[in-house]
C-alpha cells in the first residue's frame, strides 16, 4: 500500500481522539473500516502504531515517531497551500532562521514589542530561507554565509551583514585538547567528526577546502542537525565537531577556538523590500545587531 495523506489525517485522527471509535466518527467512517485502514498502514509502515488500553487507544513509542513526523508532514503542506494566499497585509510578522542566539534575541526582542504578533519559521538551509522571502512566504530572516559563498540574493530582497565571527571546535571535556587556549585544525585530523548535512550555500565545500588547506580530509562518521544529538556524541562517544563562537558550553563538551581563525561565519539578516520590515530595515537590523552582542557577551 502506497501512503497517503489521508492515511496521515486518519492516525493524526485516531491519536487525537484516544479511540477507534470516536474517531470513526470524526472522519466519518464506521469503526471497522477504520480499524482495517489501521491495519493496513501498520502493515504499510512495518510497526504497531497504536496499542489497546482500559481507556482507548495511546501510541506506541514506534507510532509516537509515525506521530510527529505525520503532523510535520500535514503542517508543511497546509503551508504550501496556504501560504502563498494569505493577505499580504497580514498583522502578524513571519519571522525564519536557523535556531541560533542571534536569532533567539531577535525574536525575544520582536515579541518585546507592544502588541506583538509574531510566527517563527526555522530553516536550516539558508538558500531555502532566501527562497522563503521571495516566495513571500517569510517578512525577514536571519541567516548564515561563509566567506567566498555568499549565497545570491533575490531581487525582491535586501540582505545586511550584522557580524563576521571566528568557527570553534567542540571536542570532548576529556579530550586532549580540551584544556588548550586554541587547537589547531590538523590536531583533529585522526578525529571523527560530526557535521551538520550540506545547507545548499556550500558549508561542507567550505570545510573540506579549510580540512585540505591543512592536510586532510575529515572522516566524518556523523552527519545530523540535532544539536543535542550532537553534544551527546560529543561528550560521551568521544566525537568533535564545529560550532558558533556565540554557542555556550555544557557538561561534558569544551569550546576551543581555531587557531589561526581558518573558518569563519558571517551572520545576515535578509526582509522583503515590499514586506513590512522595510520601512523599518534599520531599527530591524539594530535589534539584530543588539542580539548578536548579547550572545557575544554571555560567552
Amino acid at each position: 500500500m502506497q501512503l497517503e495523506l489521508r492515511h496521515l489525517r486518519t492516525l493524526c485522527a485516531i491519536a487525537d481522539a484516544g479511540s477507534l471509535s470516536r474517531a470513526a466518527a470524526s472522519v466519518g467512517v464506521s469503526q471497522p473500516a477504520l480499524t482495517a485502514q489501521l491495519h493496513r498502514i501498520e502493515e504499510s509502515l512495518g510497526g504497531q502504531l497504536f496499542q489497546r488500553g482500559r481507556f482507548g487507544v495511546l501510541p506506541t513509542p514506534f507510532g509516537q515517531f509515525v506521530l510527529t513526523r505525520a503532523r510535520s508532514v500535514l503542517l508543511t503542506v497546509e503551508e504550501l497551500i496556504t501560504g502563498a494566499s494569505s493577505p499580504e497585509n497580514r498583522a502578524t510578522l513571519r519571522i525564519g532562521g536557523y535556531a541560533t542566539p542571534l536569532l533567539s534575541g531577535l525574536v525575544n526582542r520582536l515579541f518585546a514589542e507592544p502588541d506583538a504578533s509574531i510566527t517563527v519559521h526555522t530553516e536550516y538551509s539558508p538558500r531555502l530561507l532566501l527562497d522563503l522571502l521571495a516566495a513571500k512566504r517569510l517578512d525577514a530572516a536571519a541567516i548564515v554565509d561563509y566567506p567566498g559563498y555568499e549565497p545570491p540574493t533575490p531581487s525582491s530582497v535586501e540582505v545586511r551583514p550584522i557580524a563576521v565571527e571566528p568557527i570553534h571546535a567542540l571536542v570532548p571535556a576529556a579530550h586532549r585538547l580540551a584544556d588548550a587556549a586554541e587547537i589547531a585544525l590538523d590536531d583533529l585530523a585522526d578525529e571523527d567528526w560530526v557535521l551538520t548535512p550540506s545547507d545548499g550555500v556550500g558549508w561542507h565545500e567550505y570545510v573540506y577546502t579549510a580540512c585540505e588547506e591543512h592536510g586532510f580530509t575529515p572522516r566524518v562518521r556523523h552527519m545530523m542537525t540535532e544539536q543535542p544529538m550532537t553534544r551527546s556524541l560529543v561528550a560521551d562517544h568521544g566525537a568533535v565537531t564545529l560550532c558558533q563562537a556565540t554557542a555556550l558550553e555544557t557538561p561534558g563538551v569544551a569550546i576551543r577556538p581555531l587557531k589561526g581563525t581558518p573558518l569563519r561565519l558571517r551572520h545576515v539578516v535578509a526582509w522583503r523590500t515590499d514586506g513590512p520590515i522595510a520601512h523599518r530595515s534599520g531599527e530591524f537590523v539594530a535589534m539584530a545587531v543588539a542580539a548578536h552582542e548579547d550572545a557575544s557577551r554571555r560567552v
